[in-house]
């Protein structure tokens, strides 16, 4: 029986979800992966893992709050143990951890552990070629077991900010609601706001239409995970490695994508979505993309389409619809546009699990460390493809979201002073005013009162 200490206990806990079923020598390379280098960042994801509903989105804070926290892989003859040392107690109900987090617990390590003997270390998979990323996102998402040959497209993927406003919150539900009453299913970034509104809403609808089989599919990565716990509706986790191949796991998964209201993160999301379906060689994809919001999120979203227009032509438009204030119209639209999917799919002789055929470009797939240096050296010019000038402005995105959010951008942010962004003048300025208005809306806004940029224009 676990004891109590200071709102923290110590317990040894069985998997649940994932790793019941291991050979010795799996449970041996589980033990030895665990503690070899990658010891840190098992012991931050599952501390946020099991800080689920902690406001904090800060790793630091987190654990600064459990700094005696610590986990720790255990042999025995039928598989495995983890030793939790100084765990949130309110993980735990009656000394008996809640299974969902038991199960988001065993998914982090199942992944993290998969990705470092499987993908990392094996000669099967080439990380330096286009094909030899995408053949890996397959493989970690097949081991997470989130494929379903038998089901028709109608997985809808929800983008948006983990801070958002109570309205936005409840109009995600209200919309996850209606897909989940027309038999869809959600996927999401697996956090708080628009992430987990979706699912909520989806969950009642499954419920209500009594749906056997519910997929509330969560994907993240270290680096986000540790500061955005998963939603505890989320009922299938998976870990990907970088946020590059987490952006490839949504596309290549999802059958459509709506977005909601967000900050930064969900601007990045957005122009990697965008750059990747600009490509010439996606342009007969059939992939459905609804911007959606409250009423109060319409200067939001104009500002949203005004950037895009602008910094990547008319175009783009082509690539998605605004829908405001219409829950039961964007439900109806990605219902409709599932059938086009699926005669899509099959037109190609393409799985319905997997997108294969999707072209993604390997400025998209290589995964970008967001140094001072590498963000100062951005291809911020129009000079370029428009889906790659897509990608650069993606990654400089990227930084911004690793200097508000990600510990080691927030280091070298107090380390080095703010990232300088440089490029073409016009394309800055507007930059500048879309995140100078996050900054007003409070969509940057993340721990104390006020907001201090992570970034200096330089024109």
């Amino acid at each position: 029986m676990p004891v109590i200490k200071n709102e923290a206990i110590n317990a040894l806990v069985s998997p649940e979800g994932s790793l019941e079923v291991l050979s010795q020598h799996e449970v041996n390379r589980l033990r030895k992966t665990s503690s070899d280098g990658h010891h840190e960042i098992l012991r931050h994801c599952a501390l946020a893992v099991l800080s689920c509903g902690n406001p904090l989105d800060d790793t630091a804070a987190m654990l600064q709050q459990y700094p005696d926290f610590d986990i720790e892989v255990l042999q025995r003859d039928r598989g495995i143990l983890l030793k939790l040392t100084q765990v949130p107690a309110d993980a735990f109900v009656d000394g008996i951890m809640i299974k969902g987090m038991r199960e988001h617990l065993f998914a982090v390590l199942r992944d993290l552990v998969y990705v470092s003997n499987e993908i990392k270390r094996s000669l099967h998979h080439d990380l330096t070629t286009s094909e030899g990323i995408t053949d890996a996102v397959f493989h970690i998402l097949r081991n997470a077991g989130v494929f379903h040959t038998n089901l028709p497209p109608n997985l809808i993927v929800c983008w948006g900010g983990h801070s958002i406003s109570r309205e936005e919150y409840e109009y995600s539900k209200a919309v996850g609601y209606h897909l989940g009453l027309r038999g869809l299913d959600i996927c999401t970034g697996c956090g708080p706001g628009a992430m987990k509104g979706p699912m909520k809403g989806a969950n009642v609808a499954h419920a209500k239409q009594r749906t056997k089989l519910r997929r509330y599919i969560g994907i993240s990565e270290p680096g986000i995970i540790a500061a955005e716990a998963p939603n505890p509706i989320v009922n299938q986790l998976v870990i990907m490695p970088d946020i590059e191949k987490r952006l490839e796991a949504f596309v290549r998964l999802g059958h459509g994508i709506i977005v909601f209201p967000g900050g930064v993160g969900t601007a990045e999301e957005i122009l990697y979505l965008l750059g990747v379906l600009s490509n010439p060689e996606n342009q007969q994809q059939h992939f459905p993309v609804i911007f959606s919001g409250p009423e109060s999120s319409r200067d939001y979203f104009e500002q949203i389409d005004a950037f895009i227009v602008t910094a990547l032509g008319e175009k783009m438009r082509d690539y998605y619809q605004i829908i405001i204030n219409n829950p039961i119209e964007v439900a109806r639209n990605m219902k409709d546009a599932m059938q086009d999917v699926k005669l899509h799919r099959m037109k190609h002789n393409d799985a319905f699990y997997f997108n294969w055929r999707l072209k993604v470009d390997s400025l998209f797939q290589q995964p970008f460390n967001p140094t001072h240096q590498a963000m100062a050296e951005l291809q911020l010019h129009r000079n370029q493809p428009t889906h790659l000038l897509a990608a650069n402005l993606r990654r400089a995105f990227s930084g911004i979201v690793a200097g508000n959010v990600k510990e080691s951008g927030i280091r070298a942010i107090k380390e080095q002073g703010p990232f300088k962004i440089e490029g073409d003048k016009e394309l800055l300025q507007l930059l500048d005013k879309l995140l100078t208005a996050f900054a007003q809306q409070g969509r940057m806004k993340l721990a104390g009162n006020t907001y201090n940029p992570c970034y200096k224009i330089i024109t």
